[in-house]
């Protein structure tokens, strides 16, 4: 037997599984790390200030260029690029709503809008008996494979969890469109800043943990 084949293992024997990363690992990666965290956030943050000590078209404009300048640093450095795209679309649709009705607040409604269409979409999967948390499983954990629609338990589990992210987005959401129809816009930018990331890496974290604990809990039931 040559090293080559003492190194593969029995024959027809599987490659070893890569362990999984650990639970802050993935949720720092899938919210892009601090710096991915704290980039999201700059953009609004600037908005906030500059409207506050001065007026609504400076702080849409310091805004829109912070976060182009936040998207060319990354390109620069050849860092990924998603979510600072992803937030400079969100910044520069917003600016554009709020440049064109002179009101602030309106700064804030394509926000508003889209995590309401993520609820639905959320609600209308299940009733599909495609929950979306099950998708976003396969997409950032097992390489887009969809094991867990053949497991009743997985899939009950996805259900429910897919339940929870919508019912925590319907209710991020109404306290801003409240903030909104109040006319509060600096409280409202608050709102925005408080419930963005931190809700969605607690929803990661029930999510991992829960799915960690079925198949967990799968692995050690004898079979039959």
């Amino acid at each position: 037997m040559t090293v080559d084949e003492q190194d593969a293992g029995p024959a027809g024997a599987d490659p070893p599984v890569a362990p999984l990363p650990s639970l802050p690992e993935q949720i720092s990666s899938q919210l892009g790390g601090w710096r991915g965290m704290v980039e999201a956030a700059v953009p609004v943050t600037v908005f906030i200030v500059v409207n506050m000590v001065w007026s609504l078209q400076p702080a849409l404009v310091a805004a829109v260029a912070v976060a182009v300048v936040i998207a060319s640093a990354r390109l620069l450095q050849r860092r990924p690029v998603r979510y600072a795209l992803n937030g400079l679309f969100g910044i520069g649709l917003g600016a554009a709503i709020a440049w064109r009705t002179g009101e602030a607040r309106d700064f804030y409604v394509p926000g508003i809008w889209i995590s309401y269409g993520y609820a639905a979409a959320m609600i209308v999967s299940i009733a599909l008996r495609h929950p979306l948390v099950g998708w976003l499983w396969s997409v950032l954990f097992t390489q887009g494979r969809a094991d867990w629609r053949q497991d009743r338990r997985l899939m009950r589990t996805f259900n429910w969890l897919t339940v929870l992210w919508a019912a925590v987005w319907v209710a991020k959401v109404s306290a801003q469109a409240g903030l909104y129809l109040a006319d509060q816009e600096h409280l409202l930018g608050l709102a925005r800043l408080v419930l963005g990331a931190p809700p969605y890496a607690l929803l990661l974290l029930v999510t991992i943990w829960t799915v960690r604990r079925v198949q967990r809990s799968a692995a050690v039931e004898p079979a039959g």
